[in-house]
């Protein structure tokens, strides 16, 4: 529970300051431009507000619906579908009465911020915590592979070379290229010869639905136990910690990947862990529950075993650091959409609401995760807001790109019916997000 409210909490914040800074960004154009904007609300007011004041013009709020946020600017027909104050005549204040070039930018105001905020926070991220990754090249144990990597081809102890023939740096940036570039082949080191893997548009769509890491570093077995997991069999059966595993069945093991099969091969089954305790060897009947584990934990230092790669920035160095991470970031966004267009990847399915959102910030606050995830969630609400649906900053782009090419403004009228249709849309695309999140919390193991 305390996990669920640590990131119900970090989304709340994450995305709290994210409608402000898009909003900011429509706001300060506006008042660059000497548009009127009459209102400045973080989470939406419907019937009524937890706080407002209002300071000149503007009447700034809380709202109580955490959906988001907005300015009415006036003289706009957007949200709040004001016919009443439309219906009277245009205002040198006024959005209609400000030329297409300054209305343009009043619109692209809130997606240009969220792009600059995300670049900050990256040059932030890079002066503050620097980069660290592991080097594809520093696997030295090869890899360890679930059954849906088995079943695309992978083995444990494979070293992976190359995707398509080209080398990925960062190992955790493996899987994420083979399905962001919807990769033909994977190149592996095994047993001593190179092989060449093939990916099909099937293998990317079993990447998408699994459950856990296709692949991941392989690990030597360490026979120690430190811990115990919440309810371990292996505890309730009599192991304790400080014992050396010693066998399973009288089989013993050089790899963590060969003593995890073994265990979940014998779910509902008894099985004999043999370990040395105290300098006797002893026996423990042990039986395996329908989840396949033994519920033990061994505190193996990743670092020393692997030889991690680290690098600092200075104050200077960050900037451009920043500004690269976040055009890669947005690049591999974009690239996502090309996953739509594979009909085996069913990659509908995985549009998510704000549960899968709130899933991917960690139990524990971590501010390094938390400013990492905000960037990339401004990335997000930047690119999703260009979209050209009419109740988005991207439809009414679209219009005004229409008037400055054609010198034809859209009737107000179209403009009302785009917007009612545009807000229908946007309100059945997150029933959908959302609705997927609720199935796929019924579908959870």
């Amino acid at each position: 529970m305390e996990q669920v409210l640590v990131k119900a909490a970090q989304l709340l914040l994450s995305l709290s300051i994210l409608v402000i800074v898009h909003e900011l960004g429509h706001f300060l154009f506006a008042r660059i431009f000497k548009t009127r904007v009459e209102k400045f609300y973080l989470f939406f007011d419907a019937w009524f507000s937890l706080f407002k004041v209002k300071i000149k013009d503007t009447e700034y709020g809380i709202g109580w619906l955490p959906l988001g946020g907005y300015v009415k600017i006036a003289g706009m027909i957007d949200e709040s579908m004001d016919k009443e104050a439309m219906a009277q005549p245009p205002q040198p204040w006024e959005f209609r009465s400000k030329p297409a070039w300054q209305r343009l930018l009043i619109m692209l105001g809130g997606v240009m911020m969220n792009f600059i905020f995300a670049i900050i926070i990256y040059t932030g991220i890079s002066y503050v915590w620097g980069d660290e990754y592991l080097p594809t090249d520093n696997v030295k144990y090869g890899i360890s592979v679930s059954e849906t990597g088995e079943k695309i081809g992978f083995a444990n102890g494979d070293k992976i070379l190359s995707v398509d023939n080209r080398h990925v740096e960062d190992f955790l940036k493996i899987v994420p290229t083979i399905i962001l570039d919807i990769a033909e082949s994977v190149q592996v080191l095994r047993d001593g010869q190179k092989v060449d893997i093939p990916i099909t548009s099937e293998d990317i769509a079993l990447m998408l639905k699994a459950s856990k890491s296709v692949i991941s570093y392989r690990l030597p077995f360490s026979p120690t136990i430190d811990q115990f997991s919440k309810e371990s069999v292996g505890q309730a059966a009599g192991l304790q910690v400080g014992d050396e595993i010693t066998g399973v069945n009288g089989q013993i093991f050089q790899w963590h990947d060969e003593f995890q099969k073994v265990i979940a091969n014998s779910k509902s089954r008894e099985i004999v862990v043999s370990v040395q305790r105290n300098g006797q060897q002893i026996d423990v009947p042990v039986t395996i529950g329908n989840e396949g584990i033994l519920g033990i934990y061994s505190n193996q230092d990743i670092a020393e075993l692997f030889e991690f790669k680290t690098i600092r920035y200075g104050f200077f160095q960050s900037v451009p650091a920043g500004v690269k991470r976040g055009v890669e970031t947005t690049k591999n966004y974009l690239k996502q959409f090309k996953l739509f267009l594979l009909p085996e990847a069913k990659a509908h399915e995985s549009f998510g609401g704000f549960i899968a959102i709130g899933r991917i910030f960690p139990g524990k606050w971590n501010w390094y995760s938390f400013w990492n995830m905000t960037a990339f969630l401004s990335i997000i609400l930047a690119i999703m807001n260009l979209l050209p649906i009419p109740a988005l900053d991207g439809g009414h782009v679209l219009f005004l790109l229409f008037e400055m090419i054609t010198g034809r403004k859209p009737g107000e009228k179209f403009m009302e019916y785009a917007q009612i249709t545009g807000m229908v849309l946007l309100l059945a695309l997150v029933a959908y997000a959302n609705a997927n999140d609720i199935i796929g919390l019924f579908k959870r193991p």
